[in-house]
Order: structure tokens, then C-alpha cells, then sequence
């Protein structure tokens, strides 16, 4: 392993650590992520300062409460047309002669305010759109707070040539604790890592039994509060799949080194198994506002900034074995992960179109790993020798997205006849 790249997310190291007050950027305001990250901010205004938010433009009155409680100097939004809207709600904030923050518009003003000047991006965007302002923050030298895995995933190489070792600090709780658990050894050291999944709602039915399962049992996650990708994610444990492909290229370890294994209480959110035989575990109970914490404070840890465990409470604590039949995605996230080049972003992009399709009502749940299953496999092994480009990754996403899309029409128009 010593000769071996040095990894993305190195506890070890930290880049460009700052004393006194961070300014942070974060991406996705009025998301899980971004709400529970300003819930942080809020709490602790000695430590963080934003100077810019930005959302998709969907829920404009939130943005623009959180506009005005963190004084920022700018807010951006993906939709254009919601500009007027975003600009009365922020009339309605902000008091008479108060000015108001600049807004920028369009499907670039995220990336624009990743590049900004700031001490750390937080990354809360859902879906591979997330790869342009992962990017821009990189090569803008900003310490990236990674919640947006997509990114990771569909351009890994792209990111792996931008980033500097300690530039990334991970916020997805399985790798945050990942990322504390590292701390405790040196690469050398490392055995294996141990991914944790609750299993989602689906948890021991068989595959046969997941054929008709609702929207709205998918959407009851037991453990965690989510947005609604995400949540399906978590059901069919695609979310899973990205993870191992994420720790794969965060920490430089391969593969068949990377198990995951299901613990439906949430508590221990991974663990690292050493070579002397000892693991270390990760715990909390399920918050994201304590890995939110890591990504923006770290080495230093911000106080209070979760529930603890009540240790004087029984509790049992679990771990299962996966059902790789039942839930195949994980299997084919490792497939897609080995094969590299734009296998992932076809994964994670077909993935994405058929959620919609679950989500609107026209794909049965197992539906949607048939149908990202068959758009891997005709998309093939992807070239090798050759680099990677954001040119590459568009045109395969593009492309899975509307085979996926043709997949599942073809889908439902025979199960209608």
C-alpha cells in the first residue's frame, strides 16, 4: 500500500487549515444537507461565517430566510425563471433600504460560487450536477465539505487529477466515519473497510417480495430522514453501491477490500478493520449534522454539534449479512467501479432517470435495477488508455439517461398490455 497513490481523504492530513472563523460556500441550501449545515452554522457563529448559498430555485422563500438570517453576500440559483420570485422573498426579508445579496442565475451559478472566495465549499447538491461545482472548488484551491458522492463517482478521475492531499474532507456518514476510524492508523495498517447499511425499509424480503412494493413504502426509510433520490437509494441500496465505489476512491483501497454489511439501528456508521485484528467503529445515533461537523471543522471538532448516546439506556445493536440477490446493486456498483472510465456515471445516470420513473409511478421497484442493469450491459466495457474528460462524462450520461428512459416506457407499456 506504500506505493500505492496517496488517497483523496487523508485524516492525516489537512489542507490549508485555517484558525479563527472558516467562511464557507455551501451548495444545496435548502436541501437535507445545506439546512442541517446552516442549523450548525446558526450555533456556532465564532467558528463559520457563509458568504454565499445556493439552491435549485424550487423553494425560494426558504433561501431566502436563510439569505438574511446568515447576512450573505450572494445567493444563487439553478432556474432562471424563479429569479423574480427569489427576488420578492427576499424584499419580503430584508427590511425597507436594507440591501439586498446579489443573485445569480442559471445552470452555471453554482459553479461560479464554488470558485468564490471563501475558505470551504460545502457540496450539498443531489445528482451528478454536482461534478461541475466539485470541479471549481478544487481548482480554486477550497477545502471541499463532499456530501455529493455523485460527483465522486461519474468523474472520479477528473477529481483525483484537481485535488490536492487533505483537500477533501468526506460528509457522507458512512465516510466520515470512515475518516475518523483512519485516523487511528496509518494506511499500512488498514486490513479493510466496513461500510454499514440499515438495509432500508425492505430489509429481509426476498426479491420476489419487493415486486410490488409502493412509493410510499420505499419512501418510509426506518432510521433516516432524507430527500426522496436518496430515500429510494437507501431502499434498493444503490446508495450503497455509490458508497463503495466513493471509499474506493477516497481512501485508495480496492475493492475486495470494501465489504458492506447491514446494521439496521444506524448507530455504528462504519468501521476499519487493521491488520493486528482490531476494528475500529464509528457511532452515533443517526444525524448528519455531526458528519456536516467533521467536513467543515475539521481537525477540530465543533462541540455539541449532535446527539451523544445515552449509555445508561439498554439498547442491541445488530449487523446482518447483505442479500446480494434481493439487492443486486451493490454487486454492480463494484462491476461498474472495477471497469472505471464512464461505467459509473452510466450507472449513477440510468440509476437517477429510473428513481424518476419508480417515483412517478411508471416502474415497478425492482423495475429500477432490471432496467439499470440492462443499460450497464449495453453500454459495455468502457475504452481504456485513454483520459477521461467532462466531455466523456456528459455524452455517456446523456446517453444512459435516455436509454433508461426507453427502457422503462418499454417497461410499462408491456406491463399495461
Amino acid at each position: 500500500m506504500s506505493d500505492s497513490p496517496a488517497p483523496l481523504a487523508d485524516p492525516h492530513l489537512v489542507f490549508d487549515a485555517a484558525e479563527g472563523r472558516r467562511d464557507l460556500v455551501i451548495l444545496g441550501s435548502t436541501g437535507s444537507i445545506g439546512t442541517q449545515a446552516i442549523d450548525l452554522v446558526l450555533r456556532n457563529p465564532d467558528r463559520f461565517r457563509v458568504t454565499a448559498l445556493s439552491a435549485a430555485g424550487g423553494r425560494v422563500a426558504l433561501l431566502a430566510e436563510q439569505a438574511r438570517q446568515l447576512k450573505v453576500r450572494t445567493v444563487a440559483v439553478a432556474a432562471p425563471d424563479a429569479v423574480p420570485a427569489l427576488r420578492e422573498a427576499l424584499r419580503e426579508q430584508y427590511g425597507a433600504g436594507e440591501p439586498l445579496p446579489e443573485i445569480l442565475a442559471g445552470p452555471d451559478a453554482a459553479t461560479q460560487l464554488a470558485g468564490s472566495d471563501c475558505h470551504t465549499v460545502l457540496n450539498g447538491i443531489t445528482g451528478s450536477i454536482g461534478l461541475a461545482p466539485t470541479l471549481a472548488a478544487l481548482e480554486a484551491g477550497r477545502t471541499l465539505a463532499l456530501a455529493n458522492k455523485e460527483s465522486l463517482i461519474v468523474g472520479g478521475p477528473l477529481v483525483k487529477a484537481l485535488a490536492k492531499p487533505g483537500q477533501i474532507i468526506p460528509v457522507d456518514s458512512e465516510h466520515a466515519a470512515l475518516f475518523q476510524a483512519l485516523a487511528a492508523g496509518t494506511r499500512a495498517d488498514v486490513r479493510k473497510l466496513v461500510v454499514t447499511a440499515s438495509g432500508g425499509p425492505f430489509r429481509g424480503r426476498t426479491k420476489s417480495e419487493l415486486a410490488n412494493v409502493t412509493r410510499e413504502q420505499a419512501l418510509a426509510h426506518p432510521t433516516w430522514a432524507m430527500g426522496p433520490v436518496i430515500t429510494i437509494n437507501s431502499a434498493t441500496l444503490v446508495n450503497k453501491g455509490l458508497e463503495v465505489i466513493e471509499a474506493h476512491l477516497l481512501y485508495d483501497i480496492p475493492f475486495d477490500r470494501i465489504e458492506v454489511v447491514v446494521h439496521p439501528q444506524s448507530y455504528v456508521h462504519s468501521m476499519v478493520e487493521f491488520t493486528d485484528g482490531s476494528t475500529l467503529a464509528q457511532a452515533t445515533p443517526p444525524d448528519m449534522r455531526g458528519p456536516i461537523a467533521i467536513g467543515l471543522g475539521w481537525p477540530e471538532r465543533v462541540p455539541d454539534a449532535a446527539p451523544a448516546f445515552d449509555w445508561a439506556k439498554a439498547s442491541t445493536w445488530e449487523f446482518f449479512p447483505l442479500d446480494n440477490d434481493a439487492f443486486p446493486s451493490v454487486g454492480l456498483a463494484r462491476h461498474v467501479g472495477t471497469l472505471g472510465g464512464t461505467a459509473p456515471a452510466v450507472f449513477n445516470a440510468a440509476n437517477e432517470e429510473c428513481v424518476d420513473a419508480f417515483l412517478a409511478g411508471q416502474l415497478p421497484f425492482n423495475g429500477i435495477m432490471d432496467t439499470v442493469t440492462a443499460v450497464v450491459s449495453e453500454h459495455g466495457t468502457p475504452p481504456t488508455g485513454t483520459s477521461l474528460t467532462v466531455a466523456d462524462v456528459l455524452e455517456a450520461e446523456t446517453w444512459a439517461r435516455a436509454r433508461a428512459r426507453e427502457l422503462s416506457a418499454k417497461a410499462t407499456a408491456e406491463a399495461r398490455a
